[in-house]
This record gives C-alpha cells, sequence and structure tokens, in this order.
C-alpha cells in the first residue's frame, strides 16, 4: 500500500481497478483548510492522463510493472515478435501496444518490454539508436540559413529532419523519445 503522501514521479498504483503511474505531484497547504496532494496521473494501459486532488492520508495499492529487456526479432502482419534473451522463448505482441517511436527499431535490437500481471501494455525502445540514412537529398554549398535540415529516411523507413551535410549511407544518432538527429555515428 502506498499512500498519497508518498507519491513521487514514476509511481506505479492500482486506482478503480486501472493501473496508473504519477507523472506529477504537488503537496499543497492552503493557508485555510486541509492539505491535499494535486496529481497528474496516467492509465499505462490505456495511456490517458487525469488530473485529480487527493488527501495525503489516502492509501493505495501498490502495482507492479514488470520490465524485461527483449530482443526484437520479426514482425509477422499485425504481430511482432519478440525474444526472451534467458529461455529464447517468442513472445508475440499487438501493432496496437507499439507507440510512434517503435518506427526507429529495426530487427535485433534490444527493447524494454512492460507487463501487468502478464499482460503486454508497452514497448520501450531504447533511448538512443544508430541507423544508416538510406536516403536524403544532397546538401549544397552556400545553401545554409542557420540550423537548416533536411529530411532523411533512414534504414527503418522512417523519416528524421537532418542537417544539410548528411549524405546518403552515413550512420546517425536519433533520439527516439523526440524522433530527433542527435550526431554522427
Amino acid at each position: 500500500m502506498i499512500s498519497a503522501g508518498d507519491f513521487r514521479n514514476g509511481v506505479t498504483f492500482e486506482l478503480d481497478g486501472q493501473v496508473v503511474q504519477v507523472v506529477e505531484f504537488q503537496h499543497v497547504k492552503p493557508g485555510k483548510g486541509a492539505a491535499f496532494v494535486r496529481t497528474k496521473y496516467k492509465n499505462v494501459i490505456t495511456g490517458s492522463v487525469v488530473e485529480t486532488s487527493f488527501n495525503p492520508t489516502a492509501k493505495f495499492p501498490t502495482a507492479y510493472v514488470e520490465r524485461k529487456d527483449m530482443q526484437y526479432s520479426y514482425n509477422d502482419g499485425d504481430l511482432y515478435y519478440f525474444m526472451d534473451m534467458e529461455t529464447y522463448e517468442q513472445v508475440p505482441i499487438s501493432a496496437s501496444v507499439l507507440t510512434d517511436s517503435f518506427k526507429f527499431v529495426k530487427e535485433e535490437m534490444i527493447c524494454k518490454i512492460l507487463s501487468y500481471k502478464g499482460n503486454v501494455f508497452g514497448v520501450e525502445p531504447p533511448n538512443f539508436v544508430e541507423l544508416v540514412v538510406t536516403q536524403t537529398d544532397p546538401g549544397f554549398k552556400g545553401d545554409t540559413a542557420t540550423n537548416a535540415t533536411k529530411p532523411a529516411t533512414v534504414e527503418t523507413g522512417a523519416e528524421v529532419k537532418v542537417p544539410l551535410f548528411i549524405n546518403e549511407g552515413e550512420k546517425i544518432q536519433i533520439d527516439t523519445r523526440t524522433g530527433e538527429y542527435m550526431a554522427r555515428a
């Protein structure tokens, strides 16, 4: 059990049968009246975010979310297969569980599989990936303004904005959380 007074960012707990994660919290002690905890939490299954207030003494059951490293193997239609590196078991995961950042993942990359009571609800790709640029227009000298960028397609098929000096065949580093070019690899 966890009380609302002990909330911290990232804490998961059960609320009305749903698993939720604290995104933001603030302990408020008004001049008049009792103290309360203003909380913004996210439903980890549906992704919806709700803002509400709790009494600091309110207690909730703690939800243990399992995070397991698995290797992305391949996809077959709407199913994406991940391999458990300890047991070599193949686990199929529906495309509906994957986020937009999964477009930067290529085969054999290690991802974190998030599950609660055996039900997979999320896949976290690595924060940074190195991918090869497969298609981009050439950059021309003198064609630069401050921070000029151009679109580039990487080996997974995702499109990224890159600086003008990046050419086809170069390996670049991408932040999967924002989808932004970071540096040459």
